[in-house]
């Protein structure tokens, strides 16, 4: 059985924050942490505690920011913080930019978003890297607990032929992040030649059923998924990004 419990208790995550004693604060009682635990974190937390926070009032929109911004009604102060967060920009469309941040993700405005933010006129940024991050956390809550859980770091993405959004993994340790089942058979014997299960990602999406988007609730903790946390930190959510010349819709 898999259960996921959001946290509850935690404060605003500014700038600095430990928050790895933030999480273990409100891990207490029955929720405290246990091997082969998980810890889903929604990414603004991580971000928030990195500085990676900007004001909009301190953005000088270059020329291409500003076209943009005109052809889609946005704010070219916004339009410039996704540029620099971006790699390539793939298609603007609908208000939408399409980019593929310095990470290699693929996804909407690079991930910049004003939701959640605490100040007005800001955006949070996607953590700069959410593998180093989640690495980091996990160092941190060994330290302070010496257990050692899975750490998943979340964003919320859209899927091009679906509605809605589902959070996804952009960082991850002591998780497999994939579980190859290739080579092995089904029920019927017969061999599986190309299931793969984005098992990070399925961690995060199963960890956002159970907190509210407005509810202040970041950190999610998960129990039963000990088949999928690693001794060792493992390759991390790069691992789920597709490369460039195995993409089918590009």
């Amino acid at each position: 059985m898999i259960t996921a419990t959001a946290l509850a208790g935690l404060p605003e995550v500014e700038r600095g924050a430990d928050l790895a004693a933030l999480i273990v604060g409100a891990t207490e009682g029955d929720l405290t942490l246990g091997a082969g635990d998980v810890l889903v974190i929604a990414h603004k937390a991580v971000s928030k505690a990195e500085g990676r926070v900007r004001a909009l009032a301190d953005v000088a929109p270059g020329e291409p920011a500003r076209r943009l911004a005109h052809e889609h009604g946005k704010d070219p102060r916004h339009v410039q913080v996704i540029l620099d967060e971006s790699r390539e920009v793939i298609r603007a469309v609908r208000g939408v930019l399409i980019c593929v941040t310095h990470h290699g993700f693929t996804c909407a405005n690079a991930g910049v978003d004003a939701s959640n933010a605490a100040a007005p006129d800001t955006v949070i940024m996607l953590p700069e890297d959410p593998d180093a991050s989640a690495r980091a956390l996990r160092g941190r809550l060994h330290a302070l607990t010496g257990v050692r859980p899975g750490v998943v770091i979340t964003d919320s993405f859209g899927r091009a032929w679906r509605l809605g959004q589902c959070d996804v993994a952009i960082g991850c340790a002591g998780i497999s992040p994939l579980d190859d089942w290739r080579g092995r058979s089904d029920r019927a014997g017969r061999e599986l030649h190309a299931t793969v299960l984005a098992a990070a990602d399925e961690l995060a999406a199963a960890a956002d059923l159970v907190r509210t988007k407005d509810g202040g609730q970041p950190v999610v903790l998960v129990r039963g998924a000990g088949r999928y946390v690693t001794a060792d930190d493992g390759p991390g959510a790069v691992a789920l990004i597709r490369p460039a010349d195995a993409d089918l819709f590009r």
